[in-house]
């Protein structure tokens, strides 16, 4: 690994941990030329690349920055954290990642973003619902928000005993 201080390729790591839940190991790095230490992160490649096969059929790269853009709008200026934000992409992005191999339907996408806001602020699911179903009248918000309230929270993992029409 070069220093970023000297660039020379000599160093020792002086501690290794787990970060960011399991996904990165954190090194702690000291240089033997300058003496200085800085630290390193290494993650797992995400090899397969995912496609993104939208509603008119055309097919994009896969971005988690789309997603996050997505749910900052949706949160606004309400009180969630940056970090929930972003746990809430990274935990999505693993999941598709997962699930598929090249391509995945946005629809997908748009579905889980929702379902994982709804359990995040009741307030942000809804502007995002807005958006993901182009609702344009208070008559259709409203709706949505009845819907909403009259369904029970999908508990993530647990098979549907009927399949969804």
């Amino acid at each position: 690994m070069h220093c970023p201080y000297c660039e020379t390729d000599d160093d020792k790591v002086i501690d290794s941990r787990p970060s960011d839940e399991g996904r990165a190991i954190r090194r702690r790095r000291e240089c033997n030329s300058c003496h200085k230490r800085f630290t390193t992160y290494e993650r797992v490649e995400q090899t397969a690349r995912l496609m993104v096969v939208k509603k008119d059929g055309t097919r994009v790269q896969f971005n988690p920055e789309n997603i996050l853009r997505g749910v900052q709008a949706a949160c606004g200026k309400r009180p969630v954290p940056e970090h929930a934000k972003q746990s809430l992409v990274d935990a999505i992005e693993d999941e598709l990642h997962r699930d598929f191999d090249r391509e995945v339907p946005s629809i997908v996408i748009g579905e889980r973003v929702m379902s994982r806001l709804r359990d995040l602020d009741e307030i942000a699911y809804i502007r995002y619902a807005c958006e993901y179903h182009g609702l344009e009248t208070a008559d259709q918000v409203a709706a949505e928000a009845s819907e909403f309230a009259r369904r029970p929270k999908h508990i993530r993992d647990q098979q549907d005993l009927f399949e969804r029409a």
